[in-house]
């Protein structure tokens, strides 16, 4: 006889901060193919990059939905996206964020969203910088995901104000 194991439901936010136009409808069915339910996105122009559109929604899913969420529109050409999972028993919270120069960054989060950096990579910085304190800050920026929060930064404010929409996984 087998048991069921109950589902682990967690919720999240998607920030598609910059894409073009082009890509728009591809994004959606992309997204609606993890959530398995038809979405609709409120697209609006990015203020910080004419010609291109950007959207954000939160939703509500089985813990690993955001994983699947940054996979299914990763490697995009011209997009700019993070994707966050708030933490769910037996699970950490996650943050992907992507930008077209670096591609895409993980990092583990905390209860009130700052990176969470796990023991074997930071022995690992600390082993790569071999003493020498200016690789150490390289290494742990680089942990922290400095660069690719450095790239979207400006893509964030510009989009300060735009409506947000939940969607919930079903079944």
């Amino acid at each position: 006889m087998s048991v069921a194991m109950p589902r682990v439901m967690t919720r999240g936010v998607v920030f598609i901060h910059s894409t073009p136009t082009a890509l728009c409808p591809h994004i959606a069915w992309a997204l609606e193919g993890v959530l398995d339910t038809r979405i609709h996105l409120d697209w609006t122009p990015q203020p910080l990059a004419p010609g291109l559109m950007r959207t954000e929604f939160s939703w509500t899913g089985e813990a690993g939905t955001g994983a699947r969420l940054a996979s299914a529109v990763r490697g995009w050409e011209n997009l700019r996206y993070e994707v966050s999972e708030e933490a769910s028993p037996g699970n950490d919270g996650s943050r992907w964020s992507h930008t077209p120069s670096l591609g895409i960054h993980h990092t583990w989060t905390s209860a009130s969203g700052d990176a969470v950096v796990n023991e074997d990579r930071l022995r690992h910085a600390v082993a790569a910088s071999q003493g020498d304190v200016t690789v150490l800050h390289a290494e742990i920026d680089r942990l922290l995901g400095r660069a690719w929060d450095e790239e979207l930064e400006p893509f964030r404010y510009a989009g300060e104000g735009a409506p947000v929409r939940w969607l919930h996984k079903v079944g």
